[in-house]
């Protein structure tokens, strides 16, 4: 990369206010109980930090699969859709990035909800300091099966030949390939690679090149706070199906913290 990083619009950050990141909510999985007592959790964790967040950023596979189709959307997912909408309806700022498993939504989140989609990491001047935000797939060395097929279902043409299947299959062969998926890659999700951490190796060629005070990713599964170079950490938000972690920042410093747990 020669190019600087996209960029948001700089964020002020008042005094007593926090801004709050989370990501990798695989809302769905394993079955249909368990992911309903999750989004409550989630619902009650929004109205907790709802009292100081001056912004919010959602960093992909919120949705262990999500598909707009014209007229339809998955189902379920309720209490989640509403508790953003009340808290976008009160002015505050809500961000979210797409991740591997929710890379096809469209405009219903922008258009309903109030919502940015981002499709890309980007970078931001939030209270003084520099980030670089994204949900973290397709970043850095390996990875190459799915690099592989994220250029296939980023093609307009898989898109339009997914949309022509009925909802009610089309929808049924994705979650049955999102479970499959995610249950074969628990063990690697687990591990974790030190130096060969292929966040931290793409955190640390883009540090060479320009300087961020923080990296925030989640995607790999594991709360992670690792320095990159001086003055520089790479934080890897977790996941909500066991650790219930997200990253806190109060204009001093970014911390990753655990919920209900």
């Amino acid at each position: 990369m020669t190019k600087p990083p996209p960029r948001l619009p700089d964020l002020a950050l008042p005094s007593g206010k926090r801004v709050y990141f989370a990501s990798d909510f695989h809302l769905g999985v394993p079955d249909a109980a368990s992911s309903l007592a999750r989004e409550r959790r989630i619902v009650r964790w929004l109205d907790t930090v709802a009292q100081d967040a001056a912004a919010i950023y959602l960093l992909g596979d919120i949705f262990d699969f999500w598909f707009e189709y014209k007229h339809a959307i998955p189902r379920g997912f309720i209490r989640l859709q509403g508790k953003l909408a009340e808290l976008t309806d009160a002015g505050l700022p809500v961000t979210f990035f797409t991740g591997n498993h929710d890379m096809w939504m469209f405009d219903y989140f922008t258009q309903e909800l109030g919502i940015p989609i981002l499709r890309h990491p980007v970078s931001q001047l939030i209270g003084g300091r520099e980030f670089h935000i994204g949900h973290g797939d397709g970043l850095g060395p390996k990875d190459y099966t799915y690099k592989v097929l994220k250029r296939v279902f980023a093609s307009p043409v898989a898109q339009w030949l997914f949309a022509r299947l009925h909802p009610n299959l089309g929808i049924g062969i994705a979650n049955g390939w999102s479970r499959r998926s995610r249950v074969q890659n628990t063990k690697e999700d687990e591990k974790y690679f030190g130096e060969e951490e292929w966040l931290l190796v793409y955190c640390r060629e883009l540090e060479k090149l320009f300087h961020h005070d923080y990296y925030v990713f989640g995607h790999r599964h594991l709360p992670l706070d690792v320095p990159v170079a001086p003055g520089s950490r790479y934080l890897n938000l977790g996941e909500w199906v066991n650790y219930c972690s997200y990253g806190v920042y109060d204009g001093n410093d970014l911390v990753l913290q655990h919920f209900e747990k």
